[in-house]
């Protein structure tokens, strides 16, 4: 049964991994940006959530009823203030400028927190459990992060292909010439998208912060979890994130099972492999 624990966990933990790669294949299906402050800014939110649990008091979990909010404002402020300036034909000027912001962003949590790791104590629920076969115990932290993961992705499948907003969306990806001759503003679009993708960021940062210990320097390693699990389950399909994100973690529950020093390899030898049989991923957007 060790082994079925290990496959267990790794599904689990895979969908703290769809919740990194959601706003990052949220942005890229939008406005083909790809945001190498992502993990960054995860790290950001995880930050916040701890000032305004000291603050206030308020469960972690509670605590997003204001994160997302706050988060959401300065996801459209920063896409309308400066990455707005940055879209174009050339992909280069939109990646340096996030890579400043990434620097920028791990120096002032430096200053701001000192390199001390945190992490968020959401109480009874990280710590209880229930049997769900003999030797396979369900942690209600990890079930509840994978819960979460479903409900994001099946909130943003839903904005994209039900609602005003996802036609316009869709509208600025296929086309962006176009949508302004219709009538859209394509700024506006990114912003809204980019406020999108960092109420999800909020979301994740939550439960990384609940979920593991954090420091400003931990970001980059989330950046890659994140892009190596849109990559394998296809640029711009949300379901697909979560497929990416189940595969990573197996992939790596596996890697730790045979040996601890696998882990992280095995998630790169199973993107690698994805890579090597569906260049594309396993289930690329077909747009039209």
């Amino acid at each position: 049964m060790e082994w079925v624990n290990a496959i267990i966990q790794g599904i689990l933990i895979g969908g703290l991994y769809a919740l990194f790669a959601a706003g990052l294949s949220l942005i890229f299906g939008v406005m083909r940006l790809v945001n190498i402050a992502h993990g960054d800014f995860i790290v950001a939110a995880a930050y916040l959530a701890y000032v305004v649990v000291a603050a206030t008091g308020l469960h972690p979990l509670v605590s997003l009823v204001i994160i997302v909010p706050l988060s959401a404002v300065a996801g459209y402020a920063l896409q309308a203030g400066i990455l707005n300036r940055t879209i174009g034909d050339d992909l280069l000027p939109p990646l340096l400028v996030t890579f400043g912001l990434s620097v920028i962003l791990q120096n002032g949590m430096l200053e701001l927190f000192t390199a001390d790791s945190r992490k968020l104590d959401a109480g009874l629920l990280d710590i209880q459990n229930f049997n769900l076969l003999p030797g396979v115990n369900i942690g209600y932290m990890p079930l509840l992060m994978f819960v979460a993961a479903i409900i994001v992705i099946a909130g943003l499948q839903y904005i994209f292909y039900r609602t005003s907003l996802g036609r316009a969306f869709r509208a600025v990806s296929d086309d962006g010439e176009i949508a302004q001759i219709m009538g859209l503003d394509n700024r506006k679009i990114f912003a809204a998208a980019m406020a999108l993708s960092f109420g999800v960021i909020a979301i994740a940062g939550v439960f990384l912060a609940v979920r593991a210990n954090f420091d400003p320097f931990v970001g980059p390693s989330r950046l890659i979890f994140g892009f190596e699990a849109v990559i394998i389950g296809g640029l711009g399909n949300l379901w697909g994130t979560l497929v990416g994100g189940i595969i990573l973690g197996v992939a790596q529950a596996i890697g730790a099972q045979i040996d601890p020093g696998w882990q992280l390899l095995a998630g790169h030898i199973a993107f690698l492999l994805v890579l090597a049989i569906k260049p594309r991923g396993l289930f690329p957007r077909i747009d039209g």
